[in-house]
């Protein structure tokens, strides 16, 4: 009986451990995604004040505010389907990335830019346009430029897209919208990248490079980057959770 009596107790000493941890894990869970969903809607609302209140007086302002509003969208139906914080940080930098549409526009206004943003992931590393640049790749000609123009209306906060870095600054075209929508880069964007960008200080050696650094012209399936870097926009899904699109 002494020994029966004492493996009821271990055994409900072990269910009890168990309950215990499950209610602990579930609980720390829940505090995680909760704090991350308010991160979340707190930069979410910021960005559809600044949405909301902004009017573009150039056309980069209009564009920008544009790409802003796009971003605001996407992170509003984000944080509708977030369920995990995983999900709940996604959100989060999209709607960052939106926010620098936002400083963009308001620098194309002569503006105060306003107070400075976190940066996003690969931004920094994927360097920042210094100066003007005009090339003609494919009979087409294509400008960069560190400061919003005329010519140069399309703003890119910087950061890596599918697989290689895209440098911060101004363009004549939104050449890498195609690469976040596929994943991958066709061998004409290399070659645009490499007249771009070759031997502008301020750009990595991989933004300037010609070619794929695997040798093919397409990120291709295990190009670690292939999920859209920079910004996460190619209506691509991730565990359900639709990440939005153009």
């Amino acid at each position: 009986m002494g020994t029966a009596a004492a493996l009821i107790v271990i055994v409900v000493l072990l269910l009890a451990g168990v309950f215990w941890w499950y209610h602990h894990s579930t609980t720390v869970r829940q505090r995680e995604f909760d704090d991350a969903k308010a991160e979340a809607r707190r930069w979410v609302e910021r960005l559809g004040g600044q949405v909301l209140n902004l009017v573009g007086s150039t056309e980069p302002a209009k564009q920008a505010l544009a790409d802003a509003a796009e971003r605001h969208n996407a992170a509003g139906s984000q944080l509708e389907q977030a369920n995990t914080p995983e999900q709940c940080r996604l959100t989060t930098r999209t709607a960052l990335e939106g926010l620098y549409y936002v400083r963009a526009a308001r620098t194309a206004m002569d503006m105060d830019p306003g107070p400075e943003l976190p940066d996003l992931d690969g931004q920094r590393e994927a360097g920042t346009v210094t100066e003007y640049r005009e090339v003609e790749v494919n009979g087409g000609k294509q400008m960069a430029s560190p400061e919003p123009g005329e010519h140069t209306p399309h703003y890119y906060p910087g950061g890596r897209v599918a697989g290689r870095p895209v440098p911060r600054g101004w363009y004549s075209e939104p050449w890498w919208k195609p690469a976040l929508a596929a994943g991958a880069w066709g061998m004409g964007s290399f070659l645009l990248m490499g007249a771009l960008f070759s031997g502008m200080s301020g750009v990595p050696a991989e933004a300037a490079a010609g070619q794929d650094p695997g040798g093919d012209a397409g990120g291709g399936a295990d190009d670690p980057g292939a999920d859209g870097g920079g910004e996460f926009d190619g209506g691509f899904d991730m565990d359900g959770f639709d990440l939005g699109g153009f």
